[in-house]
């Protein structure tokens, strides 16, 4: 598995690989995709034999991107790295691979000095992904209700 940055020719790929993944990913146009890569400070993707297998695109606090989950944590943070989308290929699923990227972002956040914030979908419920963030040092601390749906926030603080 090699990992590196995520680039324009693999929006495709990306689009793919959440859309597999909702509705814990969100849906996101191929356009909002571009938006998100031109937006993040760690955009970053694991390769398998060649093919992009998972992803993670990360945001730093205060851009211009309009999501209610992230001005959350601009409201309440001064500081974060936020993980606005984490997805793995279902033919690449259980290998791991989520793990590796979360753990580039908790070295990422750790060198800038800041916790990672992501959110987990409460309604409908996410219990896979809850775990997952759990079992990756992630804590409750809000949750936000949206028309159709609620997410709980987390944060990640350094070792």
């Amino acid at each position: 598995m090699e990992i590196r940055p995520l680039s324009p020719q693999d929006v495709p790929t990306i689009w793919r690989i959440n859309e597999e993944g909702l509705p814990g990913t969100g849906q996101v146009s191929e356009d909002g995709i571009v938006e998100l890569l031109e937006l993040a400070t760690l955009p970053m993707g694991a390769y398998v034999e060649g093919e992009l297998a998972g992803f993670v695109i990360c945001l730093p606090p205060r851009t211009r991107y309009g999501s209610l989950n992230y001005a959350w944590f601009n409201e309440n943070y001064e500081e974060f790295l936020y993980v606005d989308r984490i997805a793995v290929a279902e033919s690449h699923r259980n290998l791991g691979i989520g793990s590796v990227l979360y753990q580039m972002v908790a070295e990422q956040a750790e060198k800038e000095g800041c916790p990672v914030a992501a959110e987990v979908s409460l309604k409908p419920p996410n219990p896979d992904s809850m775990r997952f963030h759990h079992r990756h040092g992630f804590m409750e601390v809000g949750v936000l209700h949206h028309e159709d749906k609620s997410v709980t926030m987390m944060l990640r603080l350094g070792d």
